[in-house]
């Protein structure tokens, strides 16, 4: 180049070879220093020479010295000069712009990429921090209900400077309050913040705006005075511009995500409400049903224990009296024998010692059937209980035995029911903490469901896959067994068709059932599942097609406090 001092825009060779020519033209020599006097081209020979001055943008960057006609060659040096300087400023300019469009492409991809306002914004300060001067900086975000700018990203001791961070407050709240940013390279000299004693000296502040309206601000620092130029401006609002719309589209996603999942969870607690109505209506439901269910089993417990009483306490002197009646024909017959012609026929007819025979069975049943019909008083009154407001100790067996008796006359043959067996495998069980009443309810629901799938098996003609088929033998097998110190296991199995997956996932779903309309409710196995969840317990159920159903109960002996 021509000189140091000298704009870089033409080469020492291409002006040599210019003047070269211009000499031979003109005939004359050409000379030319800088400002200080420093030759560059061409030699001084002193004669009567003068100075013309070479001048790029109104500026003198050197001198022509020769004769008058040098004067020209100052002026078209001067006009090379300037084009030469005009070309390279564009050139410059030209790149600038080049790498700015470059940078807003390339942080676009960045910050387009991510809907996480942290990331955007960490993203978009450290492209600052690389491109701009500063020992401290930040992403605020303003809250337009509160007037508070947020810090959503820092570096450096921000803490120096971020106080109050309130729009309208402070140094960054001052600036932005206007709604445009502004350069300070000496805050200390500026009337408006000497007050605030701030611990940084230079400062640059752009605000984030989207769609015209100021959504926040990057605001970048220096410890020590600096000067901040019109190009970090521009970098640091290319920054902003793309923060902003990317802020933005990062909050309205992150709003939107809050949105669903608040609509979720209130999706998810109407569904749980709608849940515990429906458990609710069902308790209630079945609440009514067994109260009415146990009023009227009390109710006939008591009235038919009256008759029951009254027939048990005569059955007695019947037997006797009667006894004392054919006694005493025995003697007639002994003594005054042989009777008369009239009676004599009377006893032909009458054959007298099959009547003594049966007398004495229709008796014995008579006391049976009393006996029975006691029995099935005192399993009614046991099944109600409706006395029972509290924990009491329960006798499983009893409550079983209970229910089977209750049960006995779908479990005997009768149209196309072949009988159903009951074999009870009963282990030595301590009595246990519970409801009697609920319980008993549920080895109804859980035996009468028992019934129904074995009744069905023998009208589709299911026959056992366990048993032989040539006995077709039904059961229903009823265990009990202490599992621990504190854990009873009931297990009530039969050996019908069984429960396909698709239903055994639904059973205990209230209103769900499998039986025809008006045979079944879908309440007994929801509400066996909920009585023995109340004990603290379990019920599962465990079948196989083809293989039978087994319902496993496991309840604890004494109940937690």
């Amino acid at each position: 180049m021509i000189s140091i001092n000298f704009p870089k825009l033409v080469s020492q060779k291409e002006f040599q070879t210019l003047l070269t020519q211009l000499e031979t033209d003109m005939g004359t020599n050409i000379y030319i220093e800088d400002v200080a006097g420093k030759p560059l081209i061409g030699v001084n020979h002193g004669l009567n020479s003068q100075k013309y001055p070479i001048k790029v943008e109104e500026e003198i960057i050197g001198w022509a010295i020769a004769d008058q006609k040098t004067a020209s060659i100052a002026a078209l040096v001067s006009y090379l000069a300037q084009q030469q300087y005009a070309k390279k400023a564009v050139t410059k300019e030209l790149l600038e712009k080049y790498e700015e469009i470059d940078l807003f492409q390339d942080l676009s991809t960045q910050v387009t990429a991510s809907l996480d306002v942290q990331e955007i914004a960490q993203l978009v300060i450290e492209e600052a921090k690389n491109l701009i001067q500063s020992t401290s900086g930040a992403i605020l975000l303003l809250n337009e209900n509160t007037n508070w700018l947020r810090i959503i990203w820092e570096y450096g001791q921000i803490e120096t400077w971020a106080q109050p961070l309130i729009l309208g407050q402070g140094i960054v709240g001052t600036i932005l309050q206007a709604g445009q940013g502004e350069i300070l390279n000496n805050i200390s000299v500026d009337p408006r913040f000497n007050h605030l004693s701030p611990q940084v000296s230079s400062l640059i502040c752009v605000p984030l705006t989207s769609k015209s309206k100021m959504i926040g601000a990057i605001v970048m620092c220096h410890e020590t005075p600096i000067t901040y130029s019109t190009k970090d401006w521009k970098l640091l609002s290319i920054l902003a511009l793309q923060a902003a719309g990317a802020i933005e589209r990062a909050i309205l996603y992150e709003q939107s995500c809050i949105a669903a999942k608040v609509a979720q969870e209130q999706a998810q607690q109407l569904q749980r409400t709608l849940f515990e109505l429906q458990q609710t209506q069902t308790k209630l439901i079945q609440s009514e049903k067994m109260s009415s269910l146990g009023n009227l089993v009390a109710e006939v417990a008591h009235d038919i224990n009256n008759p029951i009483n009254y027939v048990s306490g005569n059955l007695s002197h019947i037997q006797e009296y009667t006894h004392e009646i054919i006694n005493l024909l025995q003697l007639y017959q002994q003594h005054y024998s042989p009777p008369v012609d009239e009676i004599q026929g009377i006893l032909e007819s009458l054959d007298w010692e099959f009547v003594i025979e049966d007398l004495n069975k229709i008796l014995s049943s008579m006391h049976l059937g009393v006996g029975r019909m006691r029995q099935l008083a005192l399993s009614l009154r046991n099944f109600s209980r409706l006395d029972q407001l509290e924990m009491k100790p329960v006798d499983i067996h009893e409550g079983i035995d209970s229910t089977l008796l209750i049960l006995q006359g779908r479990l005997k043959p009768r149209e196309k029911n072949l009988g159903i067996q009951i074999i009870k495998e009963y282990g030595n069980i301590p009595l246990i903490a519970g409801y009697a009443n609920q319980l008993n309810q549920v080895f109804m629901n859980l035996i009468v469901n028992a019934i129904d799938a074995l009744e069905e098996a023998m009208i589709s003609c299911q026959w056992p896959a366990v048993t032989d088929k040539t006995k077709r033998d039904f059961y229903i097998r009823i265990s009990t067994e202490l599992v621990s110190t504190n854990l009873l296991k009931i297990q009530i199995n039969d050996n019908g068709p069984g429960i396909p997956e698709s239903l055994k996932e639904r059973l205990f779903e209230p209103f769900f059932t499998t039986k025809p309309t008006g045979k079944g409710t879908g309440l007994g196995l929801s509400i066996s599942h909920q009585i023995i969840e109340k004990h603290g317990g379990i019920l599962r159920c465990l079948s196989q097609p083809g293989e039978g159903t087994t319902f496993s109960i496991e309840i604890p002996v004494k109940q937690n406090k």
